[in-house]
């Protein structure tokens, strides 16, 4: 097992292990149990009674985090001509078509989410296995197939997130940076959860959420209380 190190074990004792906090006081501990030089992503954990393996017990969602990401999200437009000037307005960071998809054919993915419309997603199918692993597929379900492209980089880049539970039944996001508020934090936490729980499959039996932690880069995890959000 690696050593702890001095930071680590001072942060570990501001964690009452007996103890399941609010997502307000987790939010507060988290920015206190931060020390690292620079301005860390703050992410939640949410453990789903859900079997992911079941297509009818499949989470998978979109949320907008009021307060934003605190990231500078990196946005590709793959559009056609006609839709270039609106994509770019909206504050797309590169907009094209054929010359992007030949970027991406040659292993370029310099980018955080990729917006198209539904007559180019036939171009972007043979792409699938250099995109998909990383999560760069556009999707109807998460809105980055639409016609309406302005409004799709407007979101994204004001804090829209997509996520989906894993095959183990978490759901991980990142929900802010350390230097956010307590009150950001939470208020984002806060609304990520609350979707997760509009989202619940009618076929899940039993407890639905049955874990929340709270981390932040290189930090131990603050343990949520499910029963308080």
């Amino acid at each position: 097992m690696a050593k702890l190190t001095k930071k680590q074990k001072e942060a570990l004792a501001k964690i009452d292990r007996n103890k399941l906090y609010s997502v307000n006081e987790a939010s507060a501990l988290v920015k206190e149990i931060t020390n690292v030089k620079f301005d860390a992503s703050v992410d939640i954990a949410v453990r789903l009674g859900v079997d992911p393996r079941k297509a009818n017990q499949m989470v998978r969602g979109v949320v907008t985090l009021p307060h934003g990401t605190g990231k500078d999200v990196k946005v590709l437009a793959l559009v056609t001509p006609d839709k270039e000037a609106e994509a770019k307005e909206a504050g797309a960071d590169y907009v094209g078509l054929d010359e992007y998809l030949q970027k991406i054919k040659d292993g370029w993915t310099d980018v955080d989410v990729i917006i198209t419309m539904p007559s180019v997603m036939g171009k972007l199918g043979p792409l699938g296995r250099i995109l998909g692993p990383r999560g760069l597929m556009p999707n109807p379900k998460t809105g980055t197939v639409t016609m309406d492209v302005a409004k799709a980089v407007s979101e994204v880049k004001a804090g829209k997130i997509d996520f989906k539970v894993d095959k183990t039944g978490i759901v991980h996001a990142a929900i802010g940076k350390a230097s956010f508020t307590p009150e950001k934090l939470s208020g984002n936490a806060n609304e990520l959860i609350q979707t997760l729980i509009k989202l619940k499959p009618t076929a899940a039996k039993g407890t639905y959420i049955k874990s929340i932690h709270l981390s932040s880069t290189m930090s131990p995890s603050v343990p949520v209380d499910p029963k308080a959000v």
